[in-house]
């Protein structure tokens, strides 16, 4: 347990010293220059490279496709190589340093006003979607593949922890959860949570290709919310749509002001609204919490040795143990958002004859 320790730690160490830049103790100023928020605020958004390795002077990093409209001039297509350090743009493109648009490709035309083209350029994010998509593809197919030969013969190592996540998913949370036709929704809100689930890993690593924050994007979110509110209510029965346009309340409630009507249409949109912002608030919130507990190490340059080598020593600790707690924070997450979305497609298929039944064992006297 000890070497098992010891080597979380050195892993650490080595992972964030060649992730962040280099502002050390052979920098006494360093401290001083460093803005925590924008460090931070800037680890967490977007971007049109993928950073490998940097030490404030040196760069190296995977220059991703830009890909541009401009009502101007057209399409454009190049590599956001064109755009890295120190480099002013290319034709009339370059980055916003300031502003509402900060860190976006922005256009400059003759008169020198600017303007945001549309931007449909593959980003670390969207490269982040796209290969986790293509690795939980691989994954499963042929995780797929090894269970056919062996239907009968129960999965060991990988296969195995694979199957474990799968039945467990399928037989504790959709099954009692929707009930009766859940085999109709097994496959999305299983992809959902592996989806999530990956990206939640993915994220852990601070290194290529890892360290993207697609689930802490409130556009993922916002996108993965939107498809559970459209398999709800695309699939909502007769009963569901009448407990909302006509639920079994007083009718002053109902008549002459919607007032229950309008409550029950409110939380079919708050629903997916709750779905979206507990991921990426959780998910967020971590990915913040290491940053800045790394950024402790740097903060304590100009505090002296001594209290830089305590203060280090402490965040690299911190940090190890917040990792842990992100790895159970990535699957509990993808497990939260899949339940939370079967139990809403249950909720949007209520059998007629099981509520019949409900209220006769009400009505039924002693």
């Amino acid at each position: 347990m000890h070497k098992f320790f010891t080597y979380c730690l050195l892993t650490v160490i080595g992972l964030f010293s060649i992730s962040f830049p280099g502002h050390g103790a052979n920098n006494p100023g360093a401290s001083e220059e460093l803005n925590i928020k924008e460090f931070i605020l800037e680890h967490l958004a977007d971007n049109y490279e993928w950073q490998i390795v940097s030490n404030g002077e040196r760069h190296l990093a995977i220059p991703l496709p830009v890909i541009l409209y401009s009502e101007a001039s057209g399409w454009h297509l190049f590599s956001s190589a064109r755009f890295q350090h120190g480099k002013s743009g290319y034709k009339n493109f370059h980055l916003a340093s300031e502003g509402r648009y900060k860190g976006k490709i922005m256009e400059t035309d003759s008169a020198g006003n600017e303007s945001r083209p549309l931007d449909l350029s593959l980003t670390r994010n969207a490269t982040s979607l796209l290969f986790s998509s293509l690795l939980l593809i691989i994954i499963v197919m042929a995780v797929a593949r090894s269970m056919k030969r062996n239907p009968l013969k129960a999965g060991k190592g990988f296969v195995g922890m694979m199957e474990m996540f799968i039945m467990s998913i399928h037989d504790e949370v959709i099954k009692p959860s929707i009930g009766k036709d859940y085999e109709r929704y097994a496959p999305y809100l299983l992809t959902v949570f592996f989806f999530i689930f990956t990206n939640n890993l993915l994220g852990l690593i601070p290194i290529f290709p890892g360290g993207a924050n697609v689930t802490g994007n409130i556009a993922v979110t916002l996108v993965l919310a939107a498809a559970t509110f459209l398999v709800v209510n695309l699939t909502g029965t007769k009963e569901y749509y009448k407990d909302i346009l006509w639920p079994d309340v007083p009718t002053w409630l109902k008549v002459p002001i919607p007032l229950m009507p309008v409550i029950e249409i409110v939380g079919t949109l708050t629903k997916p609204f709750a779905l979206m912002i507990r991921l990426f608030a959780n998910i967020m919130a971590g990915h913040s919490i290491v940053l800045g507990l790394t950024m402790l190490i740097f903060v304590t340059v100009s505090l002296g040795t001594a209290v830089n080598a305590s203060m280090t020593a402490l965040s690299v600790i911190f940090t190890v143990f917040i990792d842990f707690v992100e790895l159970l924070i990535a699957y509990i997450q993808a497990y939260v958002f899949t339940l939370l979305s079967a139990v809403f497609i249950g909720q949007a298929r209520p059998e007629p004859h099981v509520k019949h039944q409900a209220a006769l064992e009400t009505n039924k006297p002693d």
